[in-house]
C-alpha cells in the first residue's frame, strides 16, 4: 500500500492555520493539524449541499449563487450540473493555495468546471462578498472551515454568529436560500437559524456511499417572521 506524500502547504490568511495537500495514489486529502478537512474520494455531503439547494431554485431562470469555499470542487460541480445555462455562480476561496491546487495537482479532480462560463472564482473572504450587495443572491452556500465550529481560523466564526446571520439575510433575496455544511451536528446553530426567522431543514449525509461519518447540511429559507 502506498504512503501519503506531502505535496504542498498553504497558509490561511489572517493568522489561521496551515493546510497541507496530501496524495496517495489517485487519492488526495487536505489536512489541518492532522485532521482531514476533505478527501477527493468522499464528497457526497458537499454534493448534497448543492443538490438540495439547487432543487429549490429550479423555477428561477437565471439564479445568482454564491459558494463560500472551493474545497475540491464537489459543491461547485454539483451546482453546475443542476443549474441552467443562465445561472451565475461565484465561488469565494480565502486560501490562495487552494485555488492554485485546483488548476495544479488537483486539476484532474476539478476537470473543466472552473472554465465554465457561468463560474467566477474570487480569491477573497466570502464575508466581503456577502457584505457587498443587498438582496443580491438567490442562494448562498457555505462550506467554510468545518462548519459553525471551525478548525482553521477564528474569524470564520463570524459567518455563523447572530450578526453573521443578519448579514446573510441582508445579502439574500427575500425568497433566498441559505445552505450550510458542517462536519458534525450543532443544535445551537440550528436553533440560532430558527431564532432569526429561517425555516430549517436538516439532512445528515454519509461522506461516501452509505458508510462512513455523516455530515450535516442545513437548508434555511427566509420567512415572514424573520427578525430585523
Amino acid at each position: 500500500m502506498s504512503a501519503w506524500v506531502h505535496l504542498d502547504t498553504g497558509d490561511v490568511p489572517g493568522g489561521g492555520k496551515s493546510l497541507a495537500l496530501m496524495q496517495k495514489g489517485n487519492e488526495f486529502s487536505i489536512v489541518v493539524d492532522a485532521v482531514e478537512l476533505m478527501n477527493s474520494t468522499r464528497g457526497n455531503s458537499e454534493e448534497a449541499l448543492a443538490a438540495l439547494t439547487c432543487a429549490r431554485l429550479s423555477h428561477r431562470p437565471a439564479p445568482r449563487v454564491l459558494i463560500g469555499g472551493l474545497g475540491m470542487g464537489f459543491t461547485l460541480r454539483a451546482a453546475l450540473r443542476a443549474l441552467g445555462p443562465q445561472a451565475q455562480v461565484v465561488v469565494a476561496e480565502l486560501v490562495p493555495a487552494v485555488a492554485a491546487w485546483a488548476r495544479g495537482p488537483l486539476s484532474e479532480v476539478f476537470g473543466t468546471c472552473l472554465d465554465d462560463p457561468r463560474v467566477q472564482l474570487c480569491e477573497a473572504d466570502v464575508n466581503r462578498l456577502i457584505q457587498s450587495e443587498a438582496s443580491g443572491w438567490d442562494a448562498i452556500l457555505l462550506d467554510v472551515d468545518n462548519g459553525p465550529e471551525g478548525l482553521m481560523r477564528r474569524g470564520n466564526d463570524r459567518l455563523y454568529d447572530k450578526w453573521g446571520l443578519k448579514r446573510l439575510r441582508w445579502a439574500l433575496k427575500p425568497d433566498g436560500v441559505l445552505a450550510v455544511w458542517s462536519g458534525s451536528p450543532d443544535r445551537k446553530f440550528k436553533a440560532r437559524l430558527q431564532r432569526h426567522g429561517f425555516s430549517v431543514e436538516e439532512a445528515r449525509i454519509p461522506a461516501s456511499g452509505n458508510s462512513g461519518p455523516r455530515h450535516v447540511v442545513w437548508i434555511a429559507m427566509q420567512g415572514p417572521s424573520a427578525v430585523p
